[in-house]
């Protein structure tokens, strides 16, 4: 194997200078080959003999010289370009046709950015061969470098004067252009923006483009937008407004991208929020193709624009929640029509009452009669029915909407929830027609439909449960309405009234349905009793009549239950004093007041062609035991029935026209008519048949409360109130022992908060009551309380709201 060793060749240092060199004969030697680089012809140049002339020059303290020969090279060559390549491009000042114009405005900028093309290409092969001027002389003599003079150069001889002016102008009419519709040649504009960028004008690093352009485009882009945005609101409608909208700043941002500064991105969407959104905010959405159009058409699309485009300026979401509260509170105003309906309707009805007097002249009765509306009960049910439900629509409607188009945004939910809240509390009676719109679906609304459905149905109703405020009002109804469910076994689910029960536990907590689950246990309680009573009645003598009984506890079930009167005949009386016997034989200690008006019983009635079995109330059971004894043809009037039974009036009619005037017609009514008057008659009706053996005969509906009824729940409300807020008061202050008036204040509403709204006047009232009874005293600074006794503050019908105190 052959071995050697391997030659190394060295770069040998520029030789000095000898006796002989002289500088302007190497600079005549160097100034000619810098012309042949910045003309481009350096293809035949010597690198190294290039350099050498540099090195020596500065080498012999002639660095001065050097520098400034090629600054003044470079500027000859700059002002070369700028006369030869720019000038020429300039666009002509009569041009009148867009896209000639846009032609000239492009040729321009080509023209700009191939003279700094050549410039940057020359000053790059130049800081080559000028590297020792760089390292040794500018750094002490304190100028730039070749690269820094050289665009320090381009920045005076080039981006000066009528170059600068066009070169803007020409800019701004690419992107005016653009945004016209027009195509223009994005890369010659984004070259341009590049040399402005590229170029700094102070010792802060501020570049060409923040300095010259940036400012006249804003102020055009503001000019443009300002005027089109006015254009924009008077010729389209709200749907195509948002379009356009979100068209420019899809626009605007893709400029940015592709051939402005990006630093510019936000103050130009700033101007198009300004100019396009914050100042048509309202006028936009009020459109008659605005936000209540959409919503009437379910425009889910447009409506998501809306939202995304409003969110994007400050004021945007606030309008928006203002505009929804408006749409919700607009279509809330005709729901509440049917309340208003429903009051005249009731008036009507208790002024033809009022004129059908017995005392009236017979023939003014009658016609009166006539006159008078036909179920009117009934209606009124529907209505509430109605309420209830346009109200549950409007919020699948509103929640559907807040779901796919508004994102589920929490701020629009609450706006939603306050504007529900707001229209549903100016209907009075909005706590009454929640409960009846329960009853009714408990009672009937919920066959045959799953257990998904129900519970669909139940939380839709807690939804418009949770709007209300005087919930202590709701509570007073649903257990009415409840305990008539409960005592004439007519809910359909016993697992959905559990499951409602359930419900307003969660919201409204133990207290609230205390009472209600109470009457769920005397119904359980109530079956074991009977279970033991028919046990003991198997060891003796039964009576004639079987009876079941359920036993309620006076406290859990509404007071209005406690007074039925009602003459029971014999075998009745005879039953229920069995059932005393037995009772009290297992209870010592307690009584029992009987309730026939919500009882129910089978009576079998043997009529001419057929008998048949009759299941009616306790109070129409009695009514018909009156006409077992009389013959053919004889006849009961309303006076003798009333003081035979001892019903009160308004049950005594409403059973008498279930038997009567219904579809099941066992009684005859004299004169024939829907309703019953105080002067009528009844006869029984012997020729009655009908195609079942055995038939529920309903009692007339009463379930929603006359204008005097309402009255007196009202009242009754109003004074539990004010044992409730008495027993607040009394249970803070005995915690905290002292407090000043607006706290106090503050702190009961905040704690009844959760059963209504407690006027402040009334709180105030309340604690000079315990004032008075020196449960508290007033501090010497009239400004606040001390809690003086520690005792258990035992009010009516707010016992179970003192436990705590």
């Amino acid at each position: 194997m052959a071995t050697g060793r391997a030659r190394v060749k060295t770069i040998r240092p520029p030789q000095r200078y000898g006796p002989e060199f002289s500088s302007q004969k190497t600079w005549a030697l160097l100034e000619p080959n810098i012309r042949e680089i910045l003309n481009h012809n350096a293809m035949n140049l010597s690198f190294e003999e290039n350099h050498r002339y540099a090195y020596n020059m500065v080498l012999c303290k002639e660095g001065p010289m050097l520098y400034e020969g090629v600054k003044r090279l470079v500027k000859e060559n700059l002002v070369k370009l700028a006369n030869e390549v720019i000038i020429p491009k300039f666009p002509t000042s009569g041009a009148s046709d867009l896209m000639h114009k846009s032609q000239e405005d492009e040729a321009l900028l080509k023209a700009l950015r191939r003279v700094w093309d050549d410039h940057k290409s020359s000053m790059y092969r130049l800081g080559q061969i000028l590297k020792y001027m760089d390292r040794v002389y500018t750094k002490g003599a304190g100028v730039p470098e070749t690269w820094e003079a050289g665009l320090e150069l381009f920045l005076e001889n080039i981006m000066r004067g009528p170059i600068q002016v066009h070169l803007i102008t020409a800019i701004l009419d690419q992107v005016q252009f653009e945004r016209d519709g027009h195509v223009i040649n994005r890369s010659a504009v984004k070259g341009c923006v590049d040399v402005l960028l590229g170029l700094t004008t102070d010792d802060k690093g501020t570049n060409l483009y923040k300095r010259d352009l940036e400012q006249p485009l804003l102020a055009a882009s503001e000019k443009f937008y300002q005027g089109e945005g006015d254009r924009l609101v008077e010729t389209c409608g709200a749907p195509e407004f948002l379009s356009r909208v979100e068209t420019y700043l899809e626009a605007e941002e893709s400029r940015t991208q592709h051939y402005l500064s990006r630093l510019t991105a936000p103050a130009l969407r700033n101007v198009l929020y300004n100019h396009l959104l914050t100042a048509h905010l309202s006028a936009v959405i009020s459109m008659p193709t605005g936000l209540n159009s959409m919503i009437e058409s379910d425009k889910i699309e447009d409506l998501e624009r809306l939202y995304r485009i409003f969110t994007l300026v400050p004021e945007g979401l606030s309008t928006l929640k203002r505009a929804l509260k408006d749409s919700i509170a607009g279509r809330g105003k005709e729901i509440n029509r049917i309340s208003l309906a429903i009051d005249a309707s009731e008036k009507e009805a208790a002024a033809t009452r009022s004129d059908l007097d017995p005392d009236a002249p017979k023939g003014k009765g009658k016609e009166k009669e006539k006159k008078r509306p036909q179920n009117a009960t009934a209606q009124t049910l529907t209505f509430a029915l109605q309420w209830v439900q346009d109200i549950l629509d409007l919020k699948d409607k509103f929640e559907a909407i807040w779901k796919q188009a508004f994102k589920k945004d929490r701020e629009v939910e609450s706006a939603l929830n306050e504007a529900f809240e707001s229209f549903i509390n100016l209907n009075e009676r909005c706590s009454e027609f929640i409960s009846l719109f329960i009853d009714d679906h408990l009672k009937r609304g919920l066959k045959g439909k799953s257990d998904a459905e129900v519970e669909s149905i139940l939380d839709k109703t807690i939804i418009v449960f949770r709007y209300i405020t005087e919930k202590d009002v709701f509570e007073r109804y649903y257990k009415g309405h409840l305990a008539k469910r409960l005592l004439l076994g007519r809910s359909v689910s016993d697992d959905a009234e559990r499951g409602m029960l359930a419900k307003l536990k969660v919201e409204c907590g133990f207290q609230f349905t205390q009472k209600l689950e109470g009457m769920f246990q005397d119904m359980k309680v109530s079956v074991d009793t009977n279970t033991a009573y028919r046990a003991h009645l198997s060891k003796t003598t039964p009576p004639d009549v079987d009876l079941s009984v359920t036993v309620m506890t006076s406290t859990f079930w509404p007071v209005s239950y406690i007074v039925s009167p009602c003459n029971l005949p014999p075998p009745l009386l005879r039953a229920c004093q069995s059932f005393e016997q037995f009772y009290f034989a297992r209870h010592s200690g307690r009584r029992l007041t009987w309730l026939p008006s919500h009882g129910n019983g089978d009576v079998r009635v043997v009529f001419n062609k057929r008998t048949h079995d009759l299941n009616v109330s306790t109070y129409a059971l009695v009514i018909l035991l009156l006409f077992e004894s009389l013959g053919d043809g004889e006849f009961l009037t309303y006076s003798e029935i009333k003081e035979a039974t001892g019903i009160v009036d308004n049950e005594l009619q409403r059973h008498l026209q279930s038997l009567a005037c219904a579809k099941y017609k066992v009684l005859k009514k004299h004169p024939p008519s829907r309703d019953v008057a105080l002067d009528d008659s009844f006869s029984f009706n012997a020729d009655f048949t009908a195609d079942l053996q055995k038939i529920k005969i309903s009692t007339v509906s009463a379930r929603v409360e006359t204008g005097d009824e309402r009255k007196e729940t009202k009242d009754r409300i109003e004074e539990e109130r004010r044992h409730q807020t008495e027993a607040c008061i009394v249970r803070i202050m005995k915690d905290r022992k002292h407090m000043k008036h607006n706290d106090l204040v503050n702190e009961v509403t905040r704690q009844l908060a959760s059963r209504f709204q407690p006027d402040p006047l009334v709180i105030k009232k309340r604690i000079e009551g315990l004032i008075d009874r020196e449960y508290l005293e007033r501090c010497e600074d009239r400004k606040s309380y001390n809690y003086l006794v520690s005792l258990i503050l035992c009010l009516p019908s707010a016992y179970d709201w003192l436990t705590v105190c």
